[in-house]
């Protein structure tokens, strides 16, 4: 492995090149005491690790971190510093480890070993070259699973709540100012910037425990997930639905999968207030999809998978005409008068009850229709 050191202090240099060349298979390719020459030598040379300061004298060791990742991506960074409390402004560019110094050879030969492990492929993944995938669901519940591990289990409920945000901007980038205004809205700026950078470091920490650690990204002020890393049901839900611009013999199955596929609201017990405007937005999708699926198997005279359907919807929205319009027109063919009845009543006292209103003259007159 090879490793470079930067510290503006002579005696940690000289305390870390000692420890690190008694170490097996650890290669000290550079140990510098400024940025400038560290970033020239990375653009050249290979290398696995860098151990960095936090301050360099005149310059900012997370700012080095910063560059030395835009450019070499895979190159792991732990920080070592002096003053525990800087640790919380390292987070955001997310360092395979943290020390304070003085630091001990056991201590350091732990983060060695991790670095090498991270960088030796398992047993089981030799011959297997299909990329794992987080598996998000957000219809009706907030979850995240993979096959190594099963769920994540979220280290703080404003990590989990962060993760679902940018899952919602689907990919793209979220500028930092924006991101605290919709996670933390009530906060003072200066405790949001340490609230998000805790909640960054822990997201990253719980997906890396999966083999997902690089899949939140932060870069110039911004903030976003790779979803090239997970499958997202209602992102799924809502592709499957853009694609489907009929629904006919062909494509029937599917479209009755894609509708089973809503199994709730977004995120449905929890109370992101940023989400109301998306949540709104899918719910509409699924309704117009829902009444579309319905109507073509009333057609089909596919009466059970319609009613179902139907009844799905009028629990959702148990005012709207349409829905309840849809489910007597079923329950019509059908011949059910009884249900018929049952659903025309109740819907009739639901409105004078709440609205004091009687049903439209559509409604009665498919009732009469049908009676």
């Amino acid at each position: 492995m090879k490793v470079l050191i930067v510290d503006d202090e002579p005696a940690m240099l000289v305390a870390m090149k000692r420890m690190l060349s008694n170490m097996e298979d650890v290669d000290l390719v550079g140990s510098f005491r400024n940025a400038a020459e560290v970033l020239d030598f990375v653009r050249v040379s290979d290398v696995d690790l860098a151990f960095l300061d936090i301050k360099i004298a005149a310059d900012d060791g997370l700012e080095l971190a910063r560059g030395l990742r835009s450019v070499r991506a895979d190159l792991d960074i732990v920080f070592t510093t002096s003053h525990a409390e800087y640790a919380i402004h390292a987070y955001d560019v997310y360092p395979l480890d943290y020390m304070v110094k003085p630091i001990s050879r056991k201590r350091l030969a732990q983060t060695i070993n991790r670095a090498a492990g991270r960088r030796s492929p398992s047993s089981s993944d030799v011959g297997d070259h299909t990329p794992d995938r987080l598996t998000v669901r957000g219809l009706g519940c907030f979850e995240a699973s993979s096959k190594q591990m099963g769920a994540v289990k979220w280290i703080s409920k404003k990590s989990m709540e962060l993760f679902a945000y940018l899952l919602v901007n689907r990919g793209r980038s979220v500028a930092k100012i924006r991101v605290l205004e919709d996670i933390f809205p009530d906060m003072p700026l200066k405790n949001a910037e340490a609230y998000l950078n805790t909640a960054v470091y822990q997201l990253r920490k719980a997906l890396s425990l999966h083999g997902f650690k690089e899949m939140v990204i932060s870069a110039q002020e911004q903030y976003r997930v790779d979803l090239d890393q997970a499958e997202v049901d209602f992102i799924q839900f809502e592709q499957g639905v853009e694609e489907l611009t009929e629904i006919n013999t062909a494509n029937e199955a599917a479209a009755i999968t894609l509708e089973k596929q809503f199994a709730g609201e977004l995120f449905d017990d929890k109370s992101f207030v940023w989400a109301d405007v998306e949540r709104e937005r899918l719910a509409i999708l699924y309704d117009a999809l829902a009444k579309r699926l319905a109507s073509w198997l009333l057609a089909q005279q596919q009466y059970r998978e319609a009613a179902h359907i139907a009844r799905k919807m009028v629990s959702r929205n148990e005012f709207e005409e349409e829905s309840n319009l849809l489910l007597l027109n079923i329950v019509g063919a059908m011949g059910d008068r009884q249900s018929l009845h049952h659903y025309y009543e109740r819907y009739t006292q639901l409105l004078l009850r709440e609205l004091g209103l009687q049903p439209s003259p559509l409604i009665q007159g498919l009732y009469e229709q049908y009676r």
